[in-house]
């Protein structure tokens, strides 16, 4: 199963999953250890905060995406998407999966956004209002 991880120096997780524009592809099965099997580099409006839903993306390809911390409309974004959305506390990637997996991954709080997001499209494909 394919696992995409948001980082912003290609070695630990990135704090806000919606912004984060460096993800590291692993490929993991239960009881195996992760391997990296790429890279994914978004550019500045592909970035999945500003990325609507109804056109492909190359998060596309991955079952789950492992961030920091990410608000209500980037996990609905993601579950429109059929990517399951994981926030984490934990920092390194491979402890991450390997906790996916076990089931003992320490979620991350939701964090606090200084603007509002609608449920609906908001004219731009965005989800946002500003």
């Amino acid at each position: 199963m394919k696992f995409a991880v948001g980082t912003k120096d290609f070695a630990t997780i990135a704090t806000h999953g919606g912004r984060t524009r460096r993800f590291l592809v692993y490929e993991a099965e239960a009881g195996t250890d992760p391997v990296e099997t790429g890279r994914i580099e978004l550019g500045e409006q592909e970035v999945l905060h500003l990325y609507g839903d109804g056109r492909p993306h190359p998060i596309d390809a991955v079952r789950v995406v492992v961030t920091g911390s990410s608000g209500a409309g980037f996990v609905a974004h993601m579950k429109r998407r059929g990517i399951e959305p994981v926030t984490t506390t934990e920092t390194d990637p491979l402890r991450a999966i390997r906790g996916w997996f076990a089931g003992t991954l320490e979620p991350a709080p939701e964090p606090a956004h200084p603007h509002e997001h609608e449920d609906g499209d908001g004219g731009d494909g965005s989800g946002h209002r500003h």
